[in-house]
This record gives C-alpha cells, structure tokens and sequence, in this order.
C-alpha cells in the first residue's frame, strides 16, 4: 500500500492496519475529518490494496498491474463510488439504490468488492434508510466506507453501524509538502498558502489563484477603508459566488468558505495589531489599512466580528445559504458607526 502517498495520517493509518493483521476487520468504516485532509485519497489506496492482483507485500499494492491501473481510474468493476450529484444538496434515494443493487452482485474478479461513499455529510433520512439493510448486513466480502467531515453530521442510524476513524487536519509543513509536489516551488508562496489553508491541502491549493487574490485585495482593502460600503463588497463577493457555476455546489461552498477565511485573517490581524502584537506577512500598505481599522473597530468591536465570520464559516459547512451568510457578514463589516453593533 503506498502510504507514502499519504501525510499526516499515521493514526488512522495504524487503526486499519491493526484491524486487518489482527483480523478483525469490520464491514463499514466511517472516516471523518476536514476536507482536503486525505481522506479520500486514504480510501482510494486502501481500496488498491485490497484488489491489487500482483501485491508485493502484505497490504501493499504494486501500482503497476491492471487492477491498481483500474482502481486509479476509477473503472475496477469491484470498487463502486457514490457521490452527491453536482447541483444537489443530498444524496438521491435512486442513487443509493443504485449504489447498493450494485454491491449486492457477486464480485468480478477475487471475492472482494469495495463501495465508497464519499459524501456521506448528504445523506438525508429517505437515503439512509435505503442504505441500512445493506449497512448492516453488506454482502459476504464488502468493504463499506464511508467519508464525512464529522460524527455530528451523520444520522444516528448510519454512526451506530459504523466503526469511526477519525482524521486529524494536516500540519503547514505537511500542506506545504503537499504543494511543493503539485509544482510550487516559491517557498514564500507555499507557507501562506499552507497557512490560510488551515490545515486542508485542498483549500490550499484552491488558495493558488490569482482571480481569488484580487478578490481578496478588493475586501481588505474596502472593509479597512475609513467608509466601508455594503453593496460595492457585496457586488464582489456575488460575482465570485457566481463564476464558481450555477451548479458547482462544492465549488460555491469552497469559494464561500474562502472569503470567511479572509475575512477571519483580516480581523485576527487587526485585533492582534489593537493588542500590541507584532504581525507578519504584510506589506506596509496593508499594515497600514489594518492599523486604522483596529483603531476604529476597537478590540471589543473586532472580538465580536470575529465570533461572527467564525459562526458563518460553521453555516457554510452546513449548506446553508451561501450567498446571504456571506452578506450578512459584509453587513456587519460596513455598518455606519465607529463602534458596530453586532447582534
């Protein structure tokens, strides 16, 4: 198995592996964590194991024979993916049923057959009643895994049939490698990147974007300029919302989780600069901007704003609203006022 694919994962790594030399390998494995931690690649590799034809050792996959070929191409007739559709908020009931008259045949090659769930954040109670039967009694040489990004977003019915492994959020040294490996190379970049990637390789490299830089620079400096204005900021955001796609959900739901991220540094920065802490990374002009910001805001005006686009990042993981959580944060950013008042 080619765990050195995989960062950052060395628990999760060994909680399978001694099920599988202890032989006490359940039937459904619930992985949860963040995105972009490794998850899915985890189960990929686990799933190469596992229906690699020529393996070299002992939950090892070669990476060379047809199989592990299939399994990286997602065509090994075995290994079944569902996924929640483009455009939708939960999993589809037909889709399920799919999923799982598909498991339920007899496995094409071996006596293994692997089903991945990989947005298991979506079931909803029609889909979920639909997967327990076979959730709770898979076929004879099913593997079930299922990727969320924690156990309070599972249905009580899925978390009590299921053996949890958690997955922890990478380092910055192991985002920074990570990225270093996808072709960047400037190790200034890199560090901000892995930084305001918050321990997701996938935001952070989402992060290496000039459209999403301007962005960035168009909120810093409208809501640290001494007469913030709502529906200039608000333009921008909803253009930025709208040229992830109509029907790119998880696209949407990233791009909104990036600007809260901006807006939490930004306010993290100014509150540290109002408490005397010395701040890094920022060039003068920004510092500058920043600085004029805290002295309006005030500390206890920047603690709430803070508490606020942090409760919105928690919405956004939730699907609500993407366009109007983000605005009602801009909102509260741009009230008239020295002093805003935030309810």
């Amino acid at each position: 198995m080619s765990w050195d694919r995989i960062r950052g994962q060395d628990a999760a790594r060994r909680a399978l592996l001694t099920a599988i030399d202890s032989n006490r390998l359940g039937q459904a494995y619930l992985f949860v964590g963040p995105d972009g931690v490794g998850k899915r690649l985890f189960a990929r590799e686990l799933a190469k194991a596992f229906l690699c034809t020529k393996p070299p050792s002992k939950m090892a996959a070669c990476d060379r024979c047809p199989a592990c070929a299939q399994v990286e191409a997602e065509s090994h007739p075995d290994l079944l993916f569902l996924r929640t559709p483009e455009g939708k908020h939960e999993l589809p009931v037909a889709a399920m049923r799919e999923f799982c008259a598909n498991l339920a045949r007899k496995p094409t090659h071996g006596s293994r057959k692997i089903g991945i769930v990989e947005d298991a954040d979506d079931f909803n109670e029609e889909s979920a009643n639909s997967f327990l039967k076979t959730l709770e009694e898979p076929p004879p040489g099913t593997l079930l895994l299922l990727l969320g990004t924690g156990t309070d977003r599972q249905l009580p019915t899925i978390l009590s049939r299921c053996q949890i492994v958690r997955f922890a959020p990478l380092t910055d040294a192991d985002v920074s490698a990570i990225l270093a490996e996808r072709g960047i190379d400037d190790p200034v970049k890199r560090d901000r990147l892995a930084r305001l990637g918050g321990g997701s390789a996938a935001r952070a490299l989402a992060l290496d974007d000039d459209s999403i830089w301007e962005v960035r620079q168009k909120l810093v400096e409208g809501l640290t300029g001494p007469r913030p204005s709502f529906q200039p900021l608000a333009e921008v955001w909803a253009k930025f919302h709208e040229d992830a796609g109509k029907d790119k959900t998880a696209a949407q739901r990233m791009r909104a989780s990036l600007v809260l991220k901006f807006l939490i540094e930004v306010v993290d920065r100014a509150l540290k600069i109002s408490l005397g802490v010395h701040i890094s990374g920022a060039d003068a002009v920004e510092a500058g901007r920043l600085r004029t910001f805290a002295d309006r805001v005030g500390t206890d005006g920047l603690v709430e704003l803070l508490d606020k686009c942090v409760e919105a990042d928690f919405h956004v993981e939730r699907r609500v609203q993407l366009i109007l959580v983000v605005e009602s944060v801009l909102e509260k950013f741009t009230r008239p006022g020295t002093r805003p008042s935030i309810s």
